[in-house]
Parts: structure tokens; sequence; C-alpha cells
């Protein structure tokens, strides 16, 4: 499966012309199911849809004609697409402003199964009508959406949810990280009558970008996982990303018509939420002050974590307590247990239900676990890089214990995006890493910062090695890695953290990288809203 966003839907050419027309469509078109969404022209299947947008790199209506030749049944463009599409022999209908009141008609030389190019004023608008279009009006009344945000934690949330909702509901969920303006309209084009609750992951990168994403999705409860520095150099303020954070729970409906906050009591930020919001709250943490929360917390590395549930009953003292192990990886998993708990609760679903959807998780979210050079183990939590993430992962390491004489080992690089934490941010990794590991090496210019707060910290100057780049760090890995070393990954992709895995991953005969524990999400890299 491509890491580009690539998603199924239940749309069809019926779908596109009344969602993009506002029309009734023409008795010679026929619905023509459209087999799954693209957004890169190198993924489009024979009936997919190609949506042409303008990305940071590129734009993909230079690529409309190879979309085309790869069997597109349909595409969203912008005016600039129209030469390509004529030359590929498309037919084109103008779903412009510019037509006025004129009716969208279909050309006379229609022939069925010919390709069709939806011309808009802009696609990423003409996507959004489509997935709300689908949310809209080709779904039950009984569908309830639950919309998930925060600074980190947001898929694992979405996917643990989605899970528990699972065991009793027809239900679908936003793939990978689509989570953005982009990434949510196309989870909504796989929504269809049959769904009873959706799960839609929601990210931003500025104030309104949520409160847009809300009026697509609809959503009926709302989780706020945290807030924290992430993309801090967007937003400037943590006051400010928790405000672009809250638009969801301020979307929400009132509790009288079923909308329920569910809220990190743990997370000063968060906690205040529960006054800009018209639903229900629930509470969710590690203190009884909460509705539900977790003691007894015990990390049990690759196995998973072991806890105690407490659960006050609504409108009662009455405390209801349950010891759970779970095959979530690091004991800050415990509040993604407890959010996710918390929406089987809200929606009338019993223990036994949470419980067996918690436990029938297929792997560990994103982080993943493989063969590494010298008989060592390569733990790859490369996706995204933040100081809770890195120290959460620090923390994990910690919890695990090597075979043999193995060591922990962490190789840490840059974490962007931080704005005036990032000095802060890099010191705290530094300071935990120099408690959890007997080597460690950074790569980049603000790895060295980890290092150097690792030092001050006491770690002994012989077991730390401040690389430049990711090729010093690969060659010095080949040369001191140890089997049964724990070799923890964690940083930016953009200093090549990502390429440290690939080269010192164990591959076999065909190539492929062994996976031994853990799988990864699917990653959309072209819009990762946070």
């Amino acid at each position: 499966m491509p890491a580009r966003p690539y998603t199924p839907t239940n749309i069809t050419q019926h779908t596109l012309w009344t969602a993009l027309t506002g029309e009734i469509p023409p008795i010679t078109l026929p619905p023509v199911p459209i087999a799954n969404a693209a957004v890169d022209s190198r993924d489009v299947q024979p009936g997919d849809l190609f949506v042409a947008l303008q990305g940071p790199n590129a734009d993909g209506h230079a690529y409309l004609d190879v979309a085309l030749a790869n069997g597109a049944q349909a595409v969203i463009a912008e005016e600039r697409g129209l030469a390509a599409a004529k030359a590929a022999g498309a037919i084109t209908v103008d779903c412009t402003r510019g037509r006025w009141a004129l009716n969208a008609s279909m050309s006379q030389d229609y022939q069925a199964g010919q390709p069709i190019v939806y011309v808009v004023d802009d696609s990423v608008v003409g996507l959004q009508q489509l997935g709300a279009f689908q949310r809209l009006h080709r779904t039950g009344v009984g569908l309830r959406v639950i919309g998930v945000t925060g600074s980190v934690g947001k898929t694992s949330t979405k996917e643990l949810t989605a899970n528990i909702m699972r065991q009793r509901y027809e239900t679908h969920a936003s793939q990978g990280n689509l989570n953005s303006e982009q990434g949510l309209p196309l989870a909504l084009l796989g929504l269809n009558f049959a769904h009873e609750r959706a799960v839609l992951e929601m990210g931003m990168y500025g104030v309104g970008e949520i409160d847009r994403l809300c009026q697509l999705g609809r959503p009926h409860i709302g989780i706020v996982t945290n807030v924290g520095p992430t993309h801090l150099s967007r937003l400037g303020t943590i006051e400010r990303i928790a405000e672009a954070k809250a638009e969801l729970v301020r979307a929400l409906p009132a509790a009288e018509q079923g909308g329920v906050a569910i809220l990190n009591w743990d997370d000063a930020q968060v906690r205040v939420m529960a006054q800009v919001t018209r639903a229900r709250v629930f509470r969710y943490g590690l203190t009884s002050e909460a509705d539900l929360w977790a003691g007894g917390i015990e990390g049990l590395g690759m196995e998973g974590i072991r806890f105690r549930f407490h659960y006050r009953l609504p409108g009662s003292n009455k405390v209801e307590s349950l010891h759970v192990k779970v095959p979530l990886l690091g004991r800050h998993s415990v509040h993604t247990a407890l959010c996710a708990a918390a929406a089987g609760l809200v929606d009338g679903m019993g223990w036994d239900e949470i419980v067996a959807g918690m436990q029938s998780l297929h792997g560990q979210l994103r982080l993943v676990v493989v063969p590494g050079i010298n008989g060592c183990t390569v733990i790859d939590d490369t996706y995204n890089a933040s100081p809770v993430s890195t120290v959460a992962a620090l923390n994990l390491l910690a919890d695990m214990a090597p075979r043999g004489q193995g060591r922990r080992v962490a190789v840490l690089g840059d974490m962007l995006e931080l704005g005036s934490y990032e000095g802060e941010g890099h010191k705290l990794v530094g300071r935990r890493a120099a408690d959890v590991v007997d080597l460690l090496i950074t790569v980049g210019v603000l790895g060295a910062e980890i290092a150097e707060e690792a030092r001050g910290a006491g770690f002994a100057p012989d077991r730390l090695h401040v690389m430049a780049d990711h090729d010093q760090a690969v060659a010095l890995l080949k040369q001191i890695v140890l089997p049964d070393d724990l070799v923890l990954v964690k940083g930016s992709r953009a200093v090549g953290m990502d390429s440290i895995v690939t080269d010192i991953t164990v591959t076999d005969i065909a190539g492929e990288n062994v996976v031994t524990g853990a799988d990864t999400a699917d990653i959309n890299k072209a819009t990762g809203a946070t």
C-alpha cells in the first residue's frame, strides 16, 4: 500500500456529479462505482478517482495525463488541467462558479466508461464538497461520529477507539493519519449507509482548520488527547494551539442532543476546554478527579502494559474497578487506553466489549520492531518527533530488557517546528536519555543539543557520539552495534532518521524488511497536519 493518501471509496459517478454540480445526473451517465481515491498519479489504478492538488513540491495538474493513462475513471481538477484532459480524450464537466445559473451538461460525445474530468474553481474545496456530500447524504440517520484531535497520540487513539466500536457497531475509521483539509474528506468517501459509527482524526496547521473539518465530519463525540508544542513555530504560543484544538469541542452538539466532550483531565490546557463546549464533559486521567482514571500502571516492554481502570458510575459515588493487560507499548499509552475506553462507556458499551477491543488490537501503531545489523533489534519510531513522543519512546526503551549482554542504544535526531520551545524541548530529551540509555548517538544540529544536555546531566562522554548527518550515524552504528542491543531510532525525517532505519535493518531474501513486532499505520506524507 502506498504511503501517499490512497483510500477506498463508496462513491459513484452520480455522487461526483451531484456533489460538484448541485444537479441531477444526466440519464446518459450510469452510476459507475469509483473504487479508490488518489492524490498522486503514480497510485492511480483503473476505475479510480484522481484529485489534482497543488502540493508544496508538485502540482497534481502536471500529472493529470499520467492519471488518465493509468485508468482514472474520474478527475477533480482546476481549469489549468483542461488541456491535458482534452488531449487524453476525457469528457470535461464545468463545475465552476463561472457557469452561473446554467445547467451543467454532458457532452453528446460521451460514451459509457469514458473518463470524466470535473473542472472546479478550487480542487481542495471540490474534494471537501464531495466528502461532505457523502457524509450528509450517503449515511444513515443513526450514524454517530467520533472526532479525535490533540498534539500527540491522535492516530493511536483513533485506531484503538475504532477497534472498540467494532465490537458492537459497523464502524468506519479514517486510514492512517488522513486528518487534514485534504485528508479528512478523502476519509469521508469511504462512508456508506451501513455504517453505525465513524472515527475521524482531525489535525490542523492553524486556527480555523479544525472548525472546517467539523463542518465536514459533523462529530457527536470529541476526544482531545493533549496540547503540546508540536508546530509551535506556526502558531506562536501554546495558548494558540489550545485555541485551535478547542474548535472540536466547540462544534459538538449540546449534551441534550447527544454531544460528549472526552477531555484529558491531566492536561491543564485541555481541562479548560470544558468551559467552552455545550456537550456533556467526560473526564479521563490519572487521578480520581476524573470520571475514568487509571492506577497501578506497569510497563511490560514489548508485552504491553498492565493497569487498573477506575470508573465512577454516572450520578453516584460508586466506582467500578477492573484490572487489565493490553498490547499497547509504553506506560504513556495508558492515556490512549483511557480515552478510547471512555468513548465506549459514553456510547453504552460494556467492559467486556471495551476490553475485547483493546486486546484484539493487532500490533502497536506506527512503531515498528525489526531485526537489525550485527544481531541487534531496531525500534523504529521515526513517524514523527516531538519532545513528548521522544520521552515516551525513551520510557518504553527503559521498560525493555535487552537479552544477554545487550545494551539500550538511542539514536536521536532533530525535532523540528518547536518554535520557542526548541531549546527546552531538546534539553528535556537529553536529560531523559541520560537516565535511560547505555549508548547515545545524536544526529543534526539540534540533536547536538540533546547530547550536550545529556553530558551536563552526567552521561559518560565515551558513551556519547555526536553525528552531523545520517550517513555518519549509519557508519558508526555498523561499527559499534553488538548482538542483542536494542536500538531506538527517533527524530525528524528531515534529517534522515527513517533512512538510518533502512540502512541498519536486516532484509529477507526478497529484499523486504522483516517485521518481528508491531506494524505501521498508513501515513499521509502529503498532508501531515497535527
